[in-house]
């Protein structure tokens, strides 16, 4: 008689409970456990403490070598797709796995899809897995992308033993395997449905092993949760060597991705493409695209030299000041974290004397990116200040600046390379910390930007000078 273990598994953190409940403990999420059971043997469910050995335990001994010992470069393979190898750090790892999520429709299968087209062309063996559409369906989004040449092998199929099956009965051993996506995917050994929590941790679990036995390297597509998070355990996550998430609104085409994990190259690096109707291209230049329709002349406008992993990047922040003739005025943000913007007002009102509490308050950052920097928050002030009072700031201006609880305007990071950038697209003048200053840089870079004129701020009501009609 097979013996049958039964738990209820958490679809949102994977925490496994022995009893069902309407509220998961770990999480808090309700209606969110499952019932999943294994048959024979012991089940990965089950928490029970293993018996205790002895303290000698088998096995051959470890070698211990030094941490200054040479280590070797990691063979890359380069996409053709720069913004994608800037992403990744040079190119794609032989044996990573990469794991890309976003919303639905934001253009993963694109990116892959064409990625998988420029290296198909570079003679290099390609198979796309799809379990979410039929072949039929991937061959005429590959006509339509005008990504059909390349001897690209194509199965749709959504059996984890199936796919590893079959590349291990070929000869020849594919470079780059994609699966598209890790939600559809399933082991006929666990009795639960494709997408649960089991699952996906099993199937990614197998794929993993099999790509770095094999030295292949996978790309894995995943689904996002409402809140934009990978679906699935986090345990996820961990498990791969790269995280990347495809970002960007639905109504604007322009699209990011970000590197949240990156074993192999820095963390926080971002590639920007903009999406038409032949596929996605390459934004070479983002902050003269983002700047494309910028207004100089307009009150509320101002421009932030922000930086996305190793890249400056030049944003249009917006804001409108509006009377609000309800009694709570509503906070409206785009691109910013609305916590922040909350922040800014209340440090406007204690510190500078602008009193916004019984305004309504929108603010925008164009072009569809995220600014995450609290080194936006001078220029955020600033479009505040612009929009309530209806003066324009003087044009060409680029500000940059962290703003305290106190009023002080704190030391920002990279800012060489930030207004290196704001000259190349010609702006005159900077809004800087003064804090700045004590960098022992400072005045090689003033002599290096001797074209830029530079303005420093010690606290935000300094910034007053700048707002005089």
């Amino acid at each position: 008689m097979t013996n049958k273990k039964t738990a209820y598994s958490c679809q949102a953190c994977g925490a496994v409970h022995f009893k069902w409940s309407g509220k998961c403990s770990e999480c808090n999420e309700w209606n969110s456990l499952v019932e999943e059971f294994e048959e024979g043997g012991a089940t990965h469910f089950t928490r029970i403490a293993p018996e205790k050995k002895s303290s000698k335990a088998s096995g051959s001994k470890l070698e211990l070598i030094s941490l200054d010992g040479e280590a070797k470069d990691f063979p890359r393979i380069k996409t053709g797709i720069g913004e994608l190898d800037r992403v990744l750090g040079g190119g794609l790892v032989q044996g990573s796995v990469i794991l890309i999520g976003g919303d639905p429709g934001i253009g993963k299968s694109t990116l892959l899809l064409q990625t998988a087209h420029v290296l198909a062309q570079k003679k290099t063996r390609m198979i796309y897995i799809s379990g979410e559409e039929s072949v039929e369906q991937v061959r005429l989004r590959a006509k339509r992308l005008g990504t059909t040449q390349g001897s690209i092998e194509l199965a749709a199929t959504t059996n984890v033993a199936e796919i590893i099956n079959s590349i291990e009965s070929t000869k020849d051993v594919p470079t780059v395997i994609i699966i598209d996506s890790i939600q559809t995917m399933f082991l006929e050994d666990l009795s639960s449905a494709p997408g649960t929590v089991s699952q996906v941790r099993a199937a990614a679990g197998e794929l993993t092993v099999f790509a770095k036995k094999n030295n292949i390297t996978l790309l894995i597509v995943s689904h996002v949760t409402k809140d934009g998070q990978i679906a699935g355990p986090k345990v996820l996550e961990h498990m791969v060597d790269t995280v990347l998430y495809f970002e960007g609104e639905k109504d604007s085409h322009f699209r990011i991705l970000r590197a949240i994990k990156n074993r192999f190259g820095p963390a926080g690096e971002i590639g920007v493409f903009e999406m038409d109707d032949v596929g996605l291209s390459e934004v070479n230049n983002p902050s003269e695209l983002f700047l494309a329709s910028y207004d100089r002349d307009t009150s509320g406008t101002a421009v932030f030299a922000g930086v996305e992993g190793t890249r400056p990047i030049l944003v249009e922040v917006q804001a409108l000041v509006s009377p609000s003739y309800m009694p709570t005025p509503r906070r409206a943000v785009v691109g910013w974290d609305i916590n922040r913007l909350a922040m800014i007002i209340a440090v406007l009102s204690s510190r500078f004397g602008l009193n916004l509490f019984d305004k309504e308050v929108y603010l925008n950052i164009v072009g569809g990116i995220e600014i995450q920097e609290t080194a936006a928050d001078l220029a955020i002030a600033c479009a505040l200040i612009s929009a309530a009072r209806d003066i324009t700031i003087p044009a060409s201006t680029i500000i940059i600046g962290e703003i305290g609880l106190t009023g002080e305007v704190r030391m920002i990071n990279n800012l060489e390379a930030r207004l290196k950038e704001a000259v190349k697209l010609g702006f005159k003048r900077c809004i800087i910390p003064k804090a700045n200053e004590k960098n022992k840089n400072f005045s090689a870079l003033t002599k290096t930007l001797s074209q830029l004129e530079f303005k420093t701020v010690a606290h935000i009501r300094d910034v007053a000078q700048f707002f005089k009609k």
